[in-house]
């Protein structure tokens, strides 16, 4: 049989249309972008003052943002934003990775409070165009994560709990829209709770400025089983459900729990976990709280099995309600792991470019404000509830688009590929995100 002529091998590639656009499909974000002004915003918040790269902070940022949306986990992939006429689609220059990493490096911590601002406001934008929760109830999740580096030279970063070189940063996510309420850059040796009190007053006063009115719930592990975190949350008026240490006075005071309290909870065993509430005393503060334990019994074959020793889990709140629904709803906490997950392998968190640590540090605050940006786009322009799509699934189907730009009449135009399984979706997400007003009348309504 004869071979055909068009093999692979035959294909001429060439480099030569600078009408191409690469990931056309964020031109969603970019006009979320402009709508919310965002680069105005870090060009009014960000003063770097006489460093090297205190010029055009409102594009350098928008360009690393564009960048982690697109996929790029290092500086270097920010040149994927500058090829052909896909700057015309963010909307805005586009700046090259050696610009961006002077201007990464001109950041001091003073500086990165600034940016932190800019990500404050951008979250009470947002959510004065439809994104936020208005008076409905919240839950607010918070969590630590390590970030692995591997230089010697990255300030800041040491081994940890973990045995793991890196830093241990803090972060706050909105359950429901797992959009990222706060990131706070530490040293890999910090201890889980340094710093986390101040942090959280720092969230809680974001999300009621922001326009979030309805009642408040903090969720948290054990490393946040603090006095200073409980404060945190009375102060603020913030119900709190924070897993317990179990010390001896806690596990003597579960042991006082009388059998017939115990209820039985589905469990892939039959019998083998239960729930009881009793009440204790934490920190030694005078205050009892409400003390509610799961107890589960070992996985038949174990060496503990013989022993017919319970595993306790117990955590104590301050919230209202039956006991049952408290502990199923403790342990949808973790969905904060989804979130950090997300950071990681959706933007570029998986990966901390900079031998400075307020480098590092303005790269965490980027790369949550890219991610926020992606649940923007679902939530207001695909009109996306509970649970969110993934960073990786928005690009796929939405983001990571090729396209080609032409100008006919005095108007651009973005050609996308035929019979894209998703392009109906993407038109009406488009418009939508078009259709939001100007931001000083939102802001004002």
């Amino acid at each position: 049989m004869r071979e055909s002529s068009h093999t692979l091998d035959r294909i001429a590639v060439t480099f030569d249309d600078d009408h191409l656009v690469a990931n056309a499909g964020l031109i969603a974000p970019a006009t979320l972008a402009k709508h919310l002004g965002l680069r105005e915003l870090f060009d009014s918040y960000v003063d770097l003052g006489s460093a090297p790269g205190h010029a055009n902070v409102g594009l350098k940022a928008m360009t690393l943002v564009h960048s982690a949306l697109a996929g790029g986990e290092f500086i270097d992939d920010a040149n994927a934003m500058r090829c052909a006429s896909t700057p015309a689609v963010l909307g805005h220059g586009v700046r090259a990775p050696s610009t961006l990493g002077t201007f990464l490096r001109s950041f001091t911590f003073g500086h990165v409070c600034q940016l932190d601002k800019v990500f404050d406001e951008s979250i009470r934008r947002a959510w004065a165009a439809g994104a936020g929760p208005g008076d409905s109830p919240i839950t607010i999740d918070v969590d630590s994560s390590i970030c692995e580096v591997y230089g010697l030279a990255k300030q800041g970063a040491r081994f940890g709990h973990t045995k793991v070189r890196g830093y241990h940063p803090l972060l706050a996510s909105l359950s429901g829209s797992e959009e990222v309420l706060g990131a706070r850059l530490r040293g890999g040796n910090a201890n889980t709770t340094r710093g986390a009190s101040s942090f959280l007053a720092q969230v809680f006063n974001r999300v009621r400025r922001a326009g979030a009115t309805g009642p408040a719930v903090l969720r948290g592990d054990s490393g946040f089983y603090n006095h200073k975190v409980t404060d945190a949350c009375r102060k603020a008026d913030v119900a709190f459900s924070i897993t317990a240490k179990m010390s001896k006075s806690m596990h003597n005071a579960i042991l006082e729990i009388p059998e017939e309290n115990w209820t039985e909870i589905p469990y892939f065993l039959e019998g083998g976990a239960d729930v009881a509430e009793t009440t204790y005393e934490p920190f030694g503060q005078g205050r009892e709280v409400r003390l509610i334990v799961r107890r589960v019994k070992p996985t038949p074959g174990s060496q503990l099995a013989l022993l017919a020793v319970y595993d306790y889990h117990a955590f104590i709140t301050d919230r209202e309600g039956g006991t049952l629904y408290l502990e199923a709803d403790h342990r949808r906490h973790a969905v904060v792991e989804d979130v950090i997950r997300d950071l990681k392998y959706g933007v570029g968190l998986n990966h901390l470019p900079s031998g400075r640590f307020a480098a590092n540090a303005a790269w965490l605050v980027l790369n949550a404000l890219a991610h926020n940006l992606g649940r923007w786009v679902a939530r207001l322009g695909l009109g996306e509830k509970s649970p969110p799509m993934t960073t990786k699934t928005l690009r796929t189907r939405y983001l990571s688009l090729p396209g080609r730009m032409t100008r006919s009449g005095r108007r651009r135009r973005l050609h996308l590929p035929l019979e894209w399984p998703w392009q109906d979706q993407f038109n009406i997400c488009l418009k939508n995100l078009r259709a939001i007003g100007p931001i000083t009348t939102l802001l004002r309504t």
